[in-house]
């Protein structure tokens, strides 16, 4: 029996949005549909300024995800331990909402006892592995992440490699903003493996405006047309719950 799917959104870029609609609230309704954004704000000599930052955390936070400010050099590391960590945020989240309402609106996991708060952490751990995961990686492609794109497609190589021992299945798709002729551009569709990413990075332009929020809003609708399995936070709880045996 399935134990969910979690889905995710993975948002690369060194700059604020620019055009369109405003991306925390096309994030927010990323969540409201079971799908976490995570942001990671990319940096070589010069740092983002203060608004920039401030987009990034606020998008990830509307989002339920995960935001890191990064050195390009160091991108690789870093969105392999975000993408673990939204997981595993998103599973406690989940739990801590069903042992609320088996113990009261007053307590959560802090509450139980050292060795059930174990179980518990034992559980999450366990379908940080063995869930389904879906991952849509969204990379802005704007005139200033020219330098950055090579350091980017090594990370996601880095990325799909050290999933490759979870017993879940792992699913990708990459896109990039701004697209030729539309908000974003198809890179990959939906594949177990970013291996074919070789030498995708530099046959990409770069360029033009930063229209973040419309990007967000085409990826949203890519994993209601990829067919993608059930989400974890779209009503899977109990049937989670009924297969961790908790």
């Amino acid at each position: 029996m399935s134990k969910g799917t979690l889905k995710q959104i993975l948002l690369l870029t060194d700059g604020h949005s620019n055009q369109g609609e405003d991306p925390i609230a096309i994030a927010a309704l990323a969540r409201e549909q079971g799908i976490i954004v995570n942001v990671i704000g990319v940096v070589d000599g010069n740092h983002l300024n203060e608004q920039g930052i401030e987009e990034v955390e606020a998008i990830a936070m509307a989002g339920g995800g995960v935001s890191q400010v990064v050195y390009a050099k160091q991108l690789a590391q870093t969105v392999q331990m975000v993408t673990r960590k939204a997981m595993t945020q998103t599973i406690h989240g989940v739990i801590n909402k069903e042992l609320t309402q088996i113990l009261g609106k007053h307590q959560e996991m802090e509450d139980l006892s050292p060795a059930k708060r174990g179980q518990v952490m034992e559980v999450v751990d366990e379908l940080g592995e063995t869930m389904n995961l879906d991952v849509l990686i969204l990379v802005d492609t704007s005139a200033s992440m020219r330098n950055k794109l090579p350091m980017v497609q090594e990370a996601l190589t880095d990325l799909s490699i050290s999933l490759t021992s979870r017993m879940g299945a792992n699913r990708f798709a990459l896109y990039s903003f701004p697209g030729k002729k539309k908000d974003i551009d198809k890179l990959l569709d939906w594949s177990p493996k970013l291996n074919s990413l070789t030498g995708i990075f530099q046959k990409l332009s770069s360029g033009g405006i930063t229209p973040t929020g419309p990007a967000l809003q085409v990826a949203l609708q890519k994993f209601s047309k990829s067919g993608s399995r059930r989400s974890l936070m779209a009503g899977d709880e109990e049937q989670l719950f009924e297969d961790s045996g908790m």
